[in-house]
């Protein structure tokens, strides 16, 4: 196995890049508590035609405290997030920024509505309960027609840029703001979501990147999407199991042997959750299930009492503490143009069968297959489809917990010599939350070397 030194000298001409002057016009951002300045950068509404309309966006810097040697772009994900507010809000970055200056950024369309100050979408945005799969061509057609009138509600209040909303859009925007910020190579940490807006920019800008960190993200880099939707699957699958191991061993052998038979039962009859006047059917009890069992062994003992008194008639203790009474999802205006959609009930019911053969516990739950039903629809077509990582990009590293990791790997064994940092344990992303990890993270970003492969945190 390849040690951190010998990595090390796989990457030449690994020092930081002198930072350039940049073009943009810094000050004390409003209400400022931690010396954080911010910026506006102009850009255009739709990348593909230049000198059209632009918008505003947002960016804040928080300048090294040491020398600087480069900068660090920052995205968290959401698909939208507020990045100054973010940032504001603790001190997960004080070792990288003894020697980086940390830039980060409100992200386009997500505006005041949810906590940022670039130029926002005027839509509503809210979460609402996942679809049901249609039963027949009739129910797929009205299921079209209910999202296109959600979707049309916020598209009509500005169609132009409610078509510009997809992670490659995001992606362009990091190129513009690379460019005004000198010119350097671009060194970027993206968690979540945003690390679809790191694959676009690799994809649309692969001489560009000096550094990239994926941190806790999903595949969106594969031409077999076929394939990937399987692999989310048998991640949930694995997920159950280790609750089932875990039951085994213990106090709730009974639970594995009921699992499925209460699944099979609600999708029948569902399951009444009596606290909350409202029934489970079997894919929200799965949808539940594979959350919980995700959130590792404290979380394990309520999930195995949880699906006993289910099987007794009563699926209140899966009902959520706050928020929406079901499994539910996000306005999808940037979901629903980079995530590919079934364009029938054939093509539904096939990937539904498919994925409850792999996954005969987990079935379709927490995967796309569910999370796109949404767009089914869309007035936007998918513009930012998966696709695979161009070759001649330097060495990545990614990171996550359980599933996210291999994930993230899937992603990273298309780029030769990448490594990917896993927890053993439950979570979502490593950067904020584990010592380790965050270590490595900075080590690269500013030295670029990585750790050793199959590195454990």
């Amino acid at each position: 196995m390849l040690t951190s030194i010998a990595v090390a000298l796989t990457l030449l001409g690994s020092g930081v890049q002198a930072p350039q002057t940049d073009s943009l016009d810094w000050s004390t951002c409003p209400g400022d508590k931690i010396g954080m300045e911010c910026a506006d950068l102009r850009v255009p509404v739709n990348w593909q035609q230049a000198g059209g309309r632009e918008i505003t966006l947002k960016l804040g810097r928080l300048k090294a405290t040491g020398t600087s040697e480069g900068s660090v772009l920052i995205a968290y994900g959401g698909p939208g997030a507020p990045g100054i507010a973010i940032t504001r809000s603790g001190n997960r970055w004080a070792e990288l920024r003894e020697r980086m200056d940390i830039v980060t950024w409100d992200t386009r369309g997500y505006g005041e509505q949810t906590g940022g100050l670039s130029t926002g979408l005027p839509c509503t945005w809210t979460r609402i309960p996942l679809p049901e799969f249609p039963e027949d061509d009739a129910d797929f057609g009205r299921l079209s027609d209910t999202n296109r009138g959600y979707a049309e509600a916020c598209r009509n209040r500005d169609p132009e840029f409610f078509a510009n909303m997809s992670s490659a859009d995001q992606a362009r925007d990091m190129e513009a703001i690379r460019k005004a910020l000198g010119g350097a190579k671009l060194n970027f940490y993206g968690a979540s979501y945003a690390g679809f807006y790191g694959q676009a920019y690799a994809r649309l800008f692969p001489g560009q990147v000096r550094t990239m960190v994926l941190d806790g993200t999903w595949n969106h880099s594969t031409a077999d999407w076929a394939g990937e939707l399987e692999a989310m699957a048998r991640s949930n699958e694995e997920a159950i199991g280790r609750f089932f191991d875990w039951c085994a061993a213990g106090q709730c052998r009974d639970v594995p042997a009921k699992w499925r038979k209460l699944v099979a039962g609600a999708d029948r009859t569902p399951i009444p959750a009596r606290q909350a006047g409202i029934a489970y059917d079997g894919r929200d009890l799965q949808a539940f299930a594979v959350s919980s069992a995700r959130k590792g062994a404290e979380a394990w003992p309520k999930l195995a009492r949880d699906i006993r008194a289910a099987v007794g008639g009563d699926a209140s203790g899966f009902v959520p503490e706050r928020g929406a009474r079901y499994p539910d999802q996000s306005t999808g205006v940037t979901e629903c143009v980079d995530w590919p959609r079934p364009a029938g009930r054939a093509e539904l019911e096939a990937t539904i069968a498919r994925l409850r053969e792999v996954a005969p516990n987990a079935g379709t739950a927490n995967t796309m297959a569910t999370a796109t039903l949404g767009c089914v629809g869309w007035p936007v077509r998918v513009t930012n489809p998966p696709a695979p990582l161009p070759k001649g990009l330097p060495p990545m590293l990614g990171a996550g917990a359980w599933g996210e990791s291999d994930a993230v790997r899937r992603v990273l064994r298309q780029v030769p010599g990448s490594v990917v940092v896993r927890h053993e344990g439950p979570g979502h992303t490593l950067q904020a939350s584990n010592p380790c990890a965050r270590a490595h993270i900075d080590r690269y970003l500013t030295d670029r070397v990585l750790p050793a492969p199959g590195t454990r945190c």
